[in-house]
C-alpha cells in the first residue's frame, strides 16, 4: 500500500474513504491520459459482490467497465447437475451440500423442494461436516456435492483420503469442481468477446498462486492483476491493469501480496493433485472446456458418486429467456436480461445468477438496480 494512504482505523485501511478516494483519483488521471475505453473483467464471484456492494460502478470513470466472469461456482455448474443430485435424494441417499446449492432449480426441481418433500438433505459449511455424518450413520449412504474452484477442492481431497484412512464405507462425493485457467483462455478465445485485462482470482490464487496466469499476457497481451476483495483491493487492481495498459506492460501484477504468493500453496495442491486428475468439464454458458475439471482419481474410485450409484449428469437446456450463461462470459449484463426483476428475483429465480451469493444478477438486484 502507498505511504500516504491514511486510516483512522489501522485494521481497516482497505475500506478507509480517504484511501478509496486516492485511488478513484488516479484511476481518472491515467484514463484521461490515455482516452480508451477498456473492459475489466473480474474472474471471481466475490468480487463481483464487493464491486457491487460497495459501488465501485458508480465511482469508476466511465471508460472503465467492469465485467462479471465465470467467477461463481455455483452459477457455472451445469443445470443438469441439479437434476443427478435431485435423482440421487429421490432414491433416499442422503444429499449433503453447501447452502447456495438448495434453490439452484434443475429441470423441474431443486435440493429445496427435495428436502421440503421429505428428501434428507442436509446443508453444511465443511465437507467434513459430510464424513462426520457418515461415521454416526451407519445405515445411510451420504453423498456429497462437490462443487467448486481451486479454492475449496483441497478441503474436499483431504475429506476423501480421511475417509479412506478411516475405512469410510458409505460417503461419497459427486464432484463437478473446475479450475480457473483454462476457462479464463477459452473466454480469450471467443472471437465475439473483447476483454482488456483480468481482475485474477485472490482465493484461488491463494491456493495455486500467480504463476498459473502467466500465459495470458505471454499468449494473449493481455495483463492481469491478482487482487484481494476489500474497495480499495479492487481498486488497487484496476489501477494496476491500466497502467500496464499504458505502459504497454502485458504482466501479472500481484497487488494481493499480504495474501497470495508467486508458488501458492504447494501442500494444498500436492493434496489435489494426489485424489484429482484433470478432465474434460461442462460449464453454464460456455460449454464442454477441456482439461478445466478434476475427476476423482482409480485409486479413489469408491468415493466417486457417479461410478458408486451409477449417476450421470444429463444435458439440460437453460429455461427459455434466461441469460445466465451470456451473463457468465461478460457478454452480456444482468440489466439486459428479459426477466432480471421481472420474473426472476432472489425470492423467485429462474437462473443460478439470481441465486447464489457471488452471483452477478444477485449482486446487481441488491445492489446496482438503482
Amino acid at each position: 500500500m502507498k505511504a500516504d494512504f491514511v486510516s483512522t482505523d489501522p485494521s481497516k485501511p482497505f475500506r478507509e474513504l480517504n484511501n478509496v478516494q486516492i485511488i478513484i483519483r488516479e484511476i481518472e488521471k491515467i484514463s484521461v491520459e490515455i482516452s480508451e475505453r477498456f473492459r475489466f473483467m473480474e474472474v471471481c464471484g466475490t468480487h463481483t459482490m464487493s464491486a457491487a456492494r460497495n459501488g465501485l460502478h458508480s465511482l469508476l470513470p466511465k471508460t472503465v467497465q467492469l465485467i462479471s466472469g465465470p467467477g461463481c461456482p455455483v452459477c457455472v455448474t451445469q443445470p443438469g447437475y441439479i437434476v443427478a443430485a435431485c435423482e440421487l435424494a429421490q432414491r433416499g441417499i442422503t444429499v449433503v451440500t453447501f447452502g447456495d446449492l438448495m434453490r439452484v432449480p434443475g429441470g423441474e426441481s431443486s435440493l429445496e423442494r427435495e428436502s421440503a418433500s421429505g428428501a434428507d438433505v442436509r446443508v453444511v459449511y465443511s465437507p467434513l461436516d459430510s464424513l462426520k455424518y457418515a461415521k454416526e450413520e451407519h445405515d445411510k449412504e451420504f453423498v456429497f456435492l462437490g462443487i467448486g474452484f481451486e479454492t475449496t477442492v483441497p478441503t474436499v481431497a483431504a475429506t476423501i483420503e480421511s475417509a479412506k484412512a478411516q475405512g469410510v464405507t458409505n460417503f461419497s462425493v459427486l464432484s463437478a469442481h473446475k479450475t480457473m485457467p483454462m476457462a479464463m483462455r477459452a473466454l480469450l478465445d471467443s472471437p465475439s468477446l473483447r476483454i482488456d485485462g483480468f481482475l485474477c482470482p485472490g482465493h484461488v490464487s491463494v491456493i495455486t498462486g500467480t504463476f498459473i496466469y502467466e500465459f495470458i499476457p505471454k499468449e494473449y497481451g493481455i495483463p492481469c492483476a491478482v487482487t484481494g476483495f476489500e474497495p480499495l483491493d479492487i481498486l488497487l487492481g484496476i489501477r494496476a491493469l491500466l497502467k500496464m495498459r499504458v505502459e504497454n506492460r502485458y504482466e501479472v501484477e500481484n497487488v494481493y501480496a499480504r495474501a497470495v504468493r508467486a508458488e501458492g500453496n504447494e501442500y494444498a495442491r500436492r493434496i489435489v493433485e494426489s485424489v484429482f486428475e484433470p478432465s474434460d468439464a461442462e460449464w453454464r454458458g460456455i460449454g464442454n472446456i477441456p482439461g478445466s475439471g478434476l475427476t476423482i482419481r482409480e485409486e479413489y474410485s469408491e468415493f466417486d458418486a457417479a461410478r458408486r450409484h451409477g449417476v450421470t449428469i444429463p444435458n439440460i437446456e437453460p429455461p427459455r429467456g434466461c441469460l445466465c450463461g451470456e451473463v457468465l462470459r461478460g457478454a452480456k449484463e444482468p440489466f439486459d436480461c428479459p426477466l432480471f426483476d421481472k420474473v426472476c428475483n432472489p425470492q423467485s429465480p429462474i437462473g443460478a445468477c439470481m441465486v447464489s451469493s457471488e452471483g452477478a444478477c444477485s449482486a446487481a438486484w441488491k445492489y446496482r438496480r438503482a
